[in-house]
């Protein structure tokens, strides 16, 4: 007789297993002990189904009982008996069936994502650390992480990008768009998928110019020096414009900066190489100026690690929001920003007739012809030395 759930829950508890057929081949079976006195002890009762395939015996597990209920159990049944009609041996079906899903596991978008992230981490700055690890939590992995990295569509793709679009704009979403590009390239790279639908995917939307970095004329660089003097915010944010003004190095580089960088005593920075967008370690001499502001601001922040810590722990640097929010404090809203201050300095100096080399190397940009590039390693410490305090001198002259 076909098992039903009333005869499956009067079974009785016994030392020995026990075999209950339901028809067909399928039978339940329940392990000695299954049952006992103890009604929290679980049930490990199984459907099973005997058969032989090429001579030899095999014994194939249709799932646990109550979790595959008996329509199921028998549902499952079916399709083992069609394979064996087939031809094909059920339980090594469901063996491959399991190492298939073990392989989309490991190809899945966040395992592959996870691994790109780890390969690059150690090579990256702490912004863009944040910033993708961000974009895979939050918009990428909610939507695509589970899914084969192979299965992955154009559709898809850009269903999740306007989701973040709708949340947190076009400019966002297409920064998210760019981290997905990099996953699969590094996909194809490990031999994981062939096509990029990120790629597919530029200009997918309008995106708004970027704004440029304007610089802010020679005439109205005091003018500035005035504002933040009078700035009435946090005395730490007053000091980073000061200094940023006078090393004209990059945000990120200015406010993730380590006292134990600073060396007073040669009067010089020295920003590590994993801090650098272009993964050069950077010397910035420092002007009398600079000093000044430097043992000023070692009174207010010399316990921590960082020269400008958080407001809310000293364990954690500045907000990179922090200098925007100071500019537009002061009434420059986006006419001139933080970046701009590197223009500013740049386009004084070129007028000043000071050497072009010496002032692309206290930018820290990139020389364009990679041919140079490879031979010309010069630091010209000494001229930029003399170049930094001739502009601090511009910027806030000595009496």
């Amino acid at each position: 007789m076909p098992l039903s759930a009333l005869k499956i829950n009067a079974i009785k508890p016994a030392v020995k297993h026990q075999k209950f057929a339901d028809g067909q081949g399928l039978y339940l079976f329940v392990p000695a002990d299954t049952l006992s006195a103890n009604q929290n002890k679980p049930r490990r009762m199984s459907w099973r189904f005997d058969y032989r395939y090429a001579a030899k015996r095999y014994t194939l597990s249709l799932g646990l009982y109550p979790t595959v209920g008996i329509a199921e159990a028998r549902s499952r049944l079916n399709d083992a008996r069609k394979a064996l009609e087939g031809g094909q041996n059920p339980a090594q079906l469901k063996r491959q069936g399991k190492l298939l899903q073990i392989a989309v596991n490991a190809d899945s978008f966040k395992s592959i994502a996870d691994a790109w992230y780890d390969s690059k981490e150690s090579q990256r700055s702490s912004a863009w650390k944040d910033a993708n690890a961000l974009y895979l939590k939050r918009d990428l992995n909610p939507k695509v992480g589970p899914l084969p990295i192979t299965q992955i569509s154009k559709a898809m793709l850009a269903k999740a990008l306007e989701s973040t679009k709708r949340a947190r704009g076009v400019k966002t979403a297409d920064r998210v768009r760019q981290t997905a590009v990099q996953v699969f390239d590094f996909a194809i790279r490990k031999s994981k998928a062939e096509v990029n639908p990120a790629r597919l995917l530029r200009g997918w939307e309008d995106i708004p110019p970027k704004v440029s970095h304007a610089p802010l004329p020679a005439t109205q660089v005091a003018t500035f020096l005035d504002k933040v003097d009078a700035y009435s915010g946090q005395l730490i944010t007053k000091f980073c414009m000061k200094l940023l003004l006078l090393t004209f190095v990059r945000k990120t580089e200015l406010i993730e900066a380590e006292w134990r960088e600073v060396d007073v005593k040669n009067a010089t920075w020295l920003i590590p190489a994993v801090r650098m967008k272009m993964k050069s370690s950077h010397c910035v001499p420092l002007s009398v100026q600079s000093l000044e502001v430097l043992a000023k601001l070692k009174a207010l922040t010399g316990e921590s690690d960082f020269l400008f810590p958080n407001f809310s722990t000293i364990e954690k640097p500045m907000s990179r929001t922090t200098l925007n929010v100071a500019f537009k404090t002061m009434g420059y809203g986006n006419s001139f920003t933080p970046h701009g201050v590197r223009a500013t300095a740049s386009t004084w100096l070129n007028e000043e007739k000071f050497r072009a080399d010496v002032i692309e190397r206290q930018l820290a940009h990139a020389e364009r012809n990679q041919i140079r590039s490879v031979y010309n390693k010069a630091e010209y410490i000494p001229e930029r030395t003399a170049m930094m305090q001739v502009w601090a001198d511009f910027v806030d002259p000595r009496a």
